[in-house]
């Protein structure tokens, strides 16, 4: 029998935010061979031609893309994690699998702000006793104006909980 010290809050939301990604390893891998093709093909060329240093700047060119393929796709890996209960907000942050609490504040005492609604610049903010934790920046500005709406919707349930 469960009594009320041992029974688990009643979460208003529980909410993975994580961002989208479009392109599959898959796809990157379309999209790098073609440019190495291209690239060895230039290479061959200007070594024709009599210009061995040109060659390294075009291996440096498919390089560079690969490493920026590769930190995008670790970087979709971020998670943010929302939690609301009539007691407490709680926000856990897991960059590549070390998940830490970055936010904990009393229901009742946090604001949501929804700054610049309707724009590109929509932010979603926490704000409580003078502190400010941004919310959802890897996400779309449709995505994230609709997240803050249902966070705002989740503390109101929350904070209602507390007063039955």
């Amino acid at each position: 029998m469960m009594d009320a010290r041992t029974a688990s809050p009643l979460l208003h939301l529980d909410a993975e935010l994580r961002p989208h990604r479009s392109l599959t390893p898959r796809g990157a891998l379309l999209l790098l061979l073609p440019l190495l093709f291209v690239n060895l093909v230039f290479a061959a060329f200007f070594l024709a031609l009599g210009a061995p240093i040109v060659p390294p700047f075009l291996g440096l060119d498919v390089l560079a893309m690969g490493l920026a393929l590769f930190a995008s796709f670790r970087s979709a890996r971020w998670t943010e994690r929302v939690r609301v209960t009539a007691d407490v907000i709680q926000v856990i942050s897991d960059r590549g699998g070390r998940p830490r609490t970055v936010w904990t504040s009393p229901t009742l005492f946090t604001r949501v702000d929804v700054l610049e609604p309707g724009r590109h610049g929509v932010r979603v903010q926490l704000a409580c006793k003078g502190r400010v934790l941004s919310l959802g920046t890897a996400l779309g500005p449709a995505q994230r104006e609709a997240f803050g709406r249902e966070l705002e919707a989740a503390i109101r349930s929350a904070c209602a909980e507390r007063w039955r």
